[in-house]
């Protein structure tokens, strides 16, 4: 594709958001014991080599900067984006200061926690 018909970014939160929600699917995949249970109930567990095509188009789709954070706060917290309910960060239970404040309307920018540093997602 040319840059002309390039097609634009994908909105930055749902990705990380879709992002999440695929890591936490590719971790359970990954665990025998989780597979079982899944096998069990009927579920469809063979499905990995399709997952990880999922996620690397995902994660292509963020931009670096954003991608490189959300790599790093995967790796130290096991989840890299946290919902911020009442003010207050699900990630680490610190209540926010009064500035921050939820995306308006159609706002998909992203924010992240100041004290654990995970990205905030406004639910």
């Amino acid at each position: 594709m040319s840059a002309a018909t390039a097609a634009p970014p994908a909105p930055p939160l749902p990705t990380a958001v879709h992002l999440a929600d695929l890591d936490l699917l590719r971790r359970e995949l990954m665990d025998p014991a989780a597979r079982a249970r899944l096998r069990k109930f009927g579920f469809d567990v063979d499905g990995l080599a399709r997952l990880e095509a999922v996620r690397s188009r995902t994660a292509a789709a963020l931009e670096p900067r954003w991608l490189a954070l959300y790599e790093r706060l995967q790796m130290r917290y096991g989840r890299a984006v946290a919902a911020v309910r009442s003010r207050v960060c699900l990630g680490c239970f610190v209540t926010l200061p009064t500035t921050a404040r939820a995306p308006l309307g159609g706002e998909t920018h992203l924010s992240v926690c100041e004290s654990c540093g995970r990205i905030h997602y406004w639910g």
